[in-house]
């Protein structure tokens, strides 16, 4: 297990600088200091590599839930940004997302995360936050969509730097036209700071055991 972490987090450094179609398996044989054999007793091909590595960083099951589920969902986009950042993980697994969604094999993440984003948006609709009219589905697609565009401007503008505030911007266009009145007023764009421990943290509140999508899965 040490060796396949080791393996994974190299791939994803590697893949992080120099793209998917770019790294190569001798360059990630290099940085991990393993032998061949040792990464292909894991991963078969770049390819398995990678879809560990999509797997890896859509592995959040969980979200630490407050008293409003549209803040939660705020906060979580605002998390994953700041890791955007600095983890190897989540930028190697935009670069893959990216370089094979018009293959013939793409390896992306999107089903997954529209599925936490609507399960948020649809507590937040239960709990009187999201406007009646709004289809939790539909206002989570269009959420990652757009998420995905802005921090692939962000990192082409400013290196990641501005991801947060372009994300805060995004939230401030979009919650407008789905947060009822009186919670409007009350959501952080920027994020509430109730959630700024990392990713791999053990959240309070477990999504699948209200029905909802465990996005490590596909």
């Amino acid at each position: 297990m040490r060796t396949r972490a080791l393996v994974l987090r190299a791939g994803a450094e590697v893949i992080a600088a120099r793209g998917y179609e770019g790294a190569t398996i001798s360059e990630i044989l290099e940085h991990a200091g393993v032998t061949k054999g040792a990464m292909y007793f894991h991963f078969p091909s770049k390819q398995a590599l990678a879809e560990a590595v999509i797997e890896e960083q859509t592995s959040i099951s969980t979200v630490p839930a407050t008293m409003s589920r549209l803040q939660d969902a705020v906060d979580l986009s605002q998390r994953v940004a700041r890791s955007l950042q600095r983890d190897p993980l989540l930028q190697a697994g935009t670069r893959i997302a990216v370089e094979t969604g018009f293959g013939d094999e793409p390896i992306v993440p999107y089903r997954q995360w529209t599925d936490v984003f609507r399960s948020l948006f649809a507590f937040a609709q239960e709990a009187g936050e999201v406007l009646p009219t709004v289809s939790a589905q539909e206002t989570a697609e269009t959420f990652v969509s757009s998420y995905l565009g802005v921090q692939l401007f962000s990192q082409a503008a400013t290196n990641r730097e501005d991801v947060c505030e372009r994300v805060a911007a995004l939230w401030r266009h979009l919650l407008p036209g789905i947060a009822t009145p009186g919670v409007l007023a009350r959501i952080d764009p920027y994020g509430s700071g109730d959630h700024d421990d990392e990713l791999d943290t053990v959240p309070e509140y477990d999504m699948a055991q209200h029905g909802t999508t465990d996005v490590a899965s596909s």
